[in-house]
């Protein structure tokens, strides 16, 4: 991303603040550039604070951003997972499209939410026994919903994720991935691939996930933990949100006792049988290969500008455990 795509972000959050009800004198202030643009919206005299998230260009119809917030409605009314509240626009709308440069871009409003994420240089197995224990009563939430019929959300399938459709790109033209690198990739891909073809998409395995549930994604204050960012929320194997929960890190030597943590809080939620957590180093692999791919196309995101150069290396070393394991293990 260029500093004029962060230019024109920029421009159209601030033509869709015209769109709320806030203050003239608002500023903004960007928290993180990712798959979208999120900035802080700060009122002026009160310090009011609320957020405002700018969708990147052609990645979600507004049919599939109103699903998202529909999710976010119905977990609010009928579960006990807190997330994060939506503000509409002076006529009522949740999705305000922007007319930028030619083109519409969608921006959402939300409330700030108090808080901090857990501090990544200082993750525990307590965090991760939280993270399966929400992560099982999303699940419940998914399994038991009945979704309105104009519910339209993307799929995370083999062929959208490493197939012919790939959303974020192939990993095969990352930085570091040479002729060596994909060779070792390729065998553990088709192998992955495999292990997901036997494990199905059938009801018990496969359906709505939040696909980007990693401790970064909680906000805890006090006894309060908010799960955000439901962005990437779409159709896809249920315990893929495990492999979510260790993103950038899957090679971490505390992983195995983090899975453990939080293998040990989800079943405190629901049944987790012995077939699904075997899948759980298939997920992880999957997730490693989808960022691996998604660093190639997100050069400008802090995590590929931190750990892409090794990255790739790191992916074969797991790949090759996966292969000596027959799928089973990555440690």
């Amino acid at each position: 991303m260029s500093g004029d795509d962060v230019n024109d972000d920029r421009a159209v959050a601030e033509k869709a603040l015209e769109a709320f009800d806030l203050p003239q004198g608002s500023t903004l202030r960007l928290l993180n550039l990712s798959e979208n643009a999120t900035y802080a919206v700060e009122e002026p005299g009160c310090g009011h604070r609320s957020i405002l998230r700018v969708h990147r260009q052609n990645y979600h119809r507004v049919d599939q951003i109103e699903s998202e917030l529909l999710w976010l409605d119905a977990l609010r009314r009928d579960s006990d997972v807190t997330v994060p509240t939506v503000l509409p626009a002076h006529d009522g709308r949740r999705v305000v499209t922007v007319a930028h440069d030619g083109a519409d871009r969608h921006v959402v409003h939300f409330e700030m939410v108090p808080g901090a994420e857990p501090d990544e240089n200082a993750l525990t197995s307590t965090d991760f026994h939280t993270l399966g224990r929400i992560t099982a009563a999303l699940h419940d939430h998914a399994r038991s919903w009945e979704r309105p019929a104009a519910f339209s959300r993307f799929a995370w399938d083999w062929e959208n994720s490493l197939g012919g459709s790939p959303r974020w790109g192939r990993w095969r033209d990352a930085i570091g991935v040479g002729a060596q690198e994909a060779e070792v990739l390729e065998r553990a891909e088709r192998l992955l691939h495999r292990r997901l073809a036997e494990y199905g998409t059938g009801p018990d395995t496969f359906g709505l996930v939040h696909a980007d549930l990693r401790l970064a994604n909680l906000l805890v204050d006090g006894d309060t933990i908010t799960v955000i960012d439901f962005d990437d929320c779409g159709f896809g194997w249920y315990f893929y949100d495990f492999g979510t929960a260790v993103s950038f890190f899957e090679d971490h030597p505390s992983v195995p006792e983090w899975q453990e943590a939080w293998v040990s809080g989800y079943r405190t939620r629901r049944t987790l049988a012995a077939s699904d957590e075997d899948m759980l180093a298939s997920f992880i692999l999957l997730r490693r290969l989808l960022l691996l791919a998604w660093m190639g196309t997100h050069s400008h995101s802090k995590e590929s500008q931190a750990i892409s150069v090794t990255y790739a290396a790191g992916s074969c070393k797991l790949a090759e455990q996966y292969l000596s394991s027959d799928g089973h293990r990555l440690f």
